[in-house]
């Protein structure tokens, strides 16, 4: 990860306008973005269409988006996605599908087919339209790779001023490094490629945390932002950009307080960029009592 990308940022963060990459090498890592990606957008009142890899048949796929078991494997599809799917709301398709009865990719069929489908979403009631692809229906229909980098490079039409959102995702196992680092740079957004965890970047004078700091992750959350907070000079500045936290427990956030005190005592300035919800949460824990604290909310 760039260590100042500001677009890399988790998959709960996906808004309308959204045009988002990822990769994956497993399972693991697909399915959980997939099942995120698509949960919060029927939450949200949008239509959902999934792109699957091709041969993947759609028992699989809906029983990813139900609830995991108790030994994390995929269950049956829970009433909720079953729903959904009977009333339209989530659609299990193909790119052989969306782009019939033509049977040749090309990215301006590509993209007027998912104009309409937008429009019709619209039409029909939702909020708007979030679409997840898996890329390998590059190889499953012959399509040149420089046919596929074209459209990726080439679709900002379809997400200005307008209710739709899509993840690309893209398989390291068969995808080149090359087009990878392609389509990485290519894509307005980069996810995060795991749930639950806890990321960090860092820059002179500012650390950016990513994703979730909570029970699991603490241990790390202590030592990136002590660790930060100890390479800051005596009476300098640093800046915790936490905006990109989609969760942050009472436990960390008594952490960073406790951190932040001991840090002031070496007269070290604290800003902590933040949402509202863990601006109100650091305030209950008492962040107006330490002198060299600023929290500051940040929309988005």
């Amino acid at each position: 990860m760039p260590a100042a990308d500001v677009r890399v940022v988790p998959v709960q963060r996906m808004r309308p306008g959204d045009h988002a990459f990822v990769s994956y090498d497993g399972d693991d890592t697909r399915w959980d973005v997939l099942a995120a990606f698509a949960r919060l957008g029927l939450a949200a009142g949008e239509r959902v269409m999934v792109f699957a890899a091709p041969g993947v048949p759609d028992p699989e796929v809906l029983a990813h988006l139900g609830p995991a078991d108790d030994a994390g494997r995929p269950g049956d599809a829970d009433a909720w996605v079953r729903s959904a799917r009977r009333s339209g709301q989530l659609v299990l398709s193909s790119m052989r599908e969306l782009i019939s009865p033509e049977s040749e990719f090309t990215a301006v069929r590509q993209q007027g087919r998912l104009t309409e489908e937008t429009d019709r979403a619209v039409r029909d009631g939702y909020a708007g339209l979030r679409a997840y692809i898996d890329m390998h229906w590059v190889r499953d229909m012959g399509a040149p790779i420089d046919a596929m980098v074209h459209r990726e490079t080439h679709a900002d039409h379809l997400f200005a001023g307008r209710p739709y959102a899509e993840v690309c995702a893209y398989d390291r196992r068969w995808f080149t490094g090359d087009v990878l680092d392609a389509m990485a740079q290519a894509h307005p957004r980069n996810l995060l490629t795991r749930l639950g965890a806890l990321y960090a970047t860092r820059t002179e004078g500012l650390l950016r945390l990513l994703g979730e700091a909570d029970l699991s992750t603490r241990e790390r959350f202590h030592g990136v932002v002590g660790d930060a907070l100890r390479r800051t000079a005596e009476g300098g500045r640093l800046v915790l950009a936490l905006r990109d936290l989609h969760f942050l427990d009472v436990g960390c956030a008594a952490e960073l307080l406790t951190l932040v005190a001991a840090a002031g005592e070496r007269g070290v300035r604290v800003e902590v960029r933040c949402s509202a919800f863990h601006l109100s949460l650091l305030r209950r824990l008492g962040a107006a009592t330490l002198p060299g604290l600023t929290l500051i909310g940040v929309s988005g």
